[in-house]
């Protein structure tokens, strides 16, 4: 099977500014590389500092004069369920350029498109569903939330899954009303280029949303630091959500920040072995690893522990590695040469920490692109890079333990805390030791099977802030809080001369 060009590619991608594609004013561009090859396969237009002026003064101005934030909620949700109505009958032509664009596999990518359209329909339902708490003294004080939308919102989105990761984003902040400016990563910035005609097509007015594209030094920055942009969403690493967080805060700015992982799948002796098996690899090994909620440090009971690595070892030996337009592709190439560069240096520094039972460089009949095959070490100790740090590629550490204490400790061990996954029929334990998990998630007998209702971040240097549900609505929206005074005010009579 050979890997074929999607059809219909753009010859450049360029910015788009209130309601047009422009290129960047000062004519800066970026090559952009598919992962099988790595080749140049496009040039896109590089945003500076000006550009991200206007992209920022078009959203001001849609906000403060346009007609998408004084809208109904009903009428906004009308526009958005046509967003997912596109997103949906485009769900082969997303797949196939989000594939190319990344690696991803197709029928992993598939599934993203199609994610991206229920994100959409989810926020479009819950702001005609939404209401808050009304309280009142009877005969003397009704107070009442009113929710209003904040302003411009900077939206900056990571190369992984990148079109579902910049739906998460838009659909909330636009939905509240919010104006966006979106800077998707400049590895994959193939599929944002779709999101100006979507919109277009849905009815959304110009100036709503805006793209702009380039490296996140510049474009980045200077959108975190524009005085204009009161909200800031970033999803990336946890030493660009450090600095963002720097830069943001003398503008006092409203953040949201979903960074790295190093999360722990723990098994007890009683799981159900064979769920546990393919929850476990499936967590690390799918999106080619390149995912912050993997399951990337595996915790096993020592009584089961032999039998449970080679058994884990054999399933990541068996995973089919390919093109990623192979619709029987389980790992494809991973998004970059300089992430692939990045990945195997641990891969090396792994045989070293560890016993290698599976994997350990490129897979035989890939000598070219980014693929590194489904690597397994066993006997990590506790204080190994691979142990401790965020690879963020089809990569595992296995660890064994001995009490459901010292599970904790390993669980915990660790600077991050975005996810937890925990495998055991005894439900004390598995409510307990959830409780006991510095993370932000914790999934009991599951894979990371996601509710759009409920609280999605972290702990610890995996994040700041919640967004999924009622908690997007509340980042994207000031709360403003009305009494009013049903009776006598009652107020002390300074100045009345005693009268």
């Amino acid at each position: 099977m050979t890997h074929q060009k999607p059809a219909g590619l753009p010859d450049k991608i360029q910015l788009f500014i209130d309601g047009e594609f422009v290129d960047a004013q000062d004519g800066a561009t970026f090559d952009v590389i598919e992962p099988v090859s790595n080749e140049v396969y496009i040039t896109a237009a590089s945003a500076g500092k000006a550009d991200v002026d206007l992209a920022v003064a078009a959203a001001k101005r849609a906000f403060d004069e346009g007609p998408w934030p004084k809208m109904l909620p009903r009428e906004r949700s009308r526009i958005l369920h046509r967003v997912a109505d596109i997103v949906e009958s485009r769900d082969e032509q997303l797949a196939l350029l989000e594939s190319w664009d990344s690696g991803l596999p197709i029928t992993q990518a598939k599934g993203q498109a199609r994610r991206a359209a229920e994100n959409f329909r989810f926020f479009a339902d819950l702001i005609v569903a939404e209401h808050d708490n009304v309280t009142k003294v009877p005969g003397r004080q009704i107070n009442y939330v009113n929710r209003k939308p904040k302003g411009v919102a900077g939206l900056i989105t990571p190369w992984n899954v990148p079109f579902m990761q910049e739906s998460w984003k838009l659909a909330p902040a636009i939905a509240t009303g919010n104006t966006v400016v979106l800077k998707p990563a400049s590895y994959t910035p193939l599929s944002a280029a779709l999101w100006p005609e979507i919109f277009r097509e849905a009815g959304v007015p110009d100036g709503v949303f805006n793209l702009i594209l380039g490296s996140g030094g510049v474009a980045g920055d200077a959108l975190v630091k524009h005085p204009d942009v009161p909200l800031i969403s970033f999803t990336g690493d946890s030493s660009t959500g450090a600095m963002i967080s720097t830069n943001a805060a003398p503008l006092l700015k409203g953040l949201s920040l979903e960074l790295g992982g190093k999360s722990p799948s723990i098994v007890f002796a009683d799981a159900d072995l064979e769920e546990a098996l393919d929850a476990t690899v499936f967590s690390v090994f799918s999106l080619n690893g390149e995912r912050c909620t993997a399951g990337s440090r595996v915790l096993v009971e020592r009584s089961i522990y032999d039998d449970f690595v080679a058994r884990y070892a054999e399933r990541a030996k068996n995973i089919v590695i390919g093109l990623p337009s192979d619709p029987a592709t389980e790992v494809g190439a991973l998004v970059h040469p300089s992430h692939f560069e990045k990945v195997m240096s641990y891969v090396e520094l792994g045989k070293g920490e560890g016993r290698l039972v599976a994997g350990g460089g490129r897979p035989e009949g890939f000598p070219e692109g980014n693929y590194v095959a489904p690597t397994v070490f066993a006997d990590v100790r506790p204080d190994a890079r691979i142990f401790q740090e965020e690879i963020f590629g089809p990569v595992v550490a296995i660890t064994p333990f001995d009490t459901d204490e010292e599970a904790l400790e390993l669980a915990n061990d660790t600077k991050y805390g975005l996810a937890a996954y925990v495998w055991t029929s005894n439900l004390k334990r598995a409510h307990n030791f959830a409780n006991g998990i510095e993370s932000g998630m914790v999934w009991l007998n599951s894979n990371n099977v996601r509710d759009l209702r409920t609280p999605f971040g972290g702990v610890k240097a995996s994040g700041l802030g919640r967004e999924g549900g009622y908690r997007s609505v509340d980042f994207y929206t000031t709360a403003q809080s009305i009494q009013i005074t049903l009776n006598e005010a009652h107020s002390p009579r300074f100045g009345a001369g005693g009268k």
